[in-house]
């Protein structure tokens, strides 16, 4: 019999009990707990904030919460990745009543 050999060790994210893989980020915009979705979990459509377009089920997709430790399940956020990755080379959109002026 030979011996058992040694598995390497896989190195990034360690996935956790739930099997997601989480990563803090750190951006201009401050730190974020970043977990990926992928597209067979996506169970459920979710509007992305980057975009203000529907994430539809089945779509791989970011979601993101604030490190700091203050954030909830209420402040977890579901965006597309290539909204994510953009989000600091975009300006906030300017939302307007119907009848508002465009200036």
């Amino acid at each position: 019999m030979s011996p058992r050999k040694n598995r390497r060790a896989v190195s990034g994210p360690r996935p956790r009990a739930g099997g997601w893989a989480e990563e803090t980020e750190d951006g201009p915009d401050g730190s974020w707990v970043v977990r990926m979705i992928a597209g067979a979990n996506a169970t459920k459509p979710y509007r992305c904030p980057g975009c203000d377009q529907e994430i539809p089920p089945g779509v791989a997709h970011v979601v993101a919460w604030p490190a700091d430790g203050r954030g909830g399940a209420d402040d977890r956020r579901h965006w597309h990745r290539p909204c994510w990755e953009a989000r600091g080379r975009r300006a906030p959109r300017v939302r307007r009543s119907r009848d508002a002026p465009r200036y």
